[in-house]
């Protein structure tokens, strides 16, 4: 039964090329992203600056081999920081995406 739905999902998805794995870079792991994980089937990862809403989706779709619903993009700006009261940095802006995943489907993020 197990194997049928792996076939299945393997035609229903084309196989993932090496420009997929460059737009999606990582994924964010946080508490509230794993609360959204676990009860609004929302993944958040981190993407390409030059990704756009789908190019996420089929990079995402032919990696996991799932069903995306919906794409939410958010760039996180740079912020100014300071290390105790002398060193003066900053933390680095990126874009990330909320990917919804289709009802009935899962992504397990930590295979073991």
């Amino acid at each position: 039964m197990a194997a049928k739905k792996k076939t299945e999902a393997a035609n229903r998805f084309p196989k993932a090329t090496e420009k997929d794995f460059t737009v999606i870079v990582k994924p964010l792991i946080t508490e509230k992203t794993m609360a959204l994980m676990q009860n609004e089937n929302k993944v958040t990862v981190k993407v390409l600056d030059s990704a756009n809403k789908t190019e996420i989706k089929l990079a995402f779709e032919r990696i996991f081999q799932v069903k995306v619903t919906d794409v939410k993009v958010i760039n996180q700006r740079a912020k100014e920081t300071t290390r105790g009261t002398r060193y003066a940095g900053s933390i680095s802006g990126f874009k990330k995406a909320v990917v919804t995943v289709a009802e009935g489907e899962a992504i397990d993020l930590f295979k073991e």
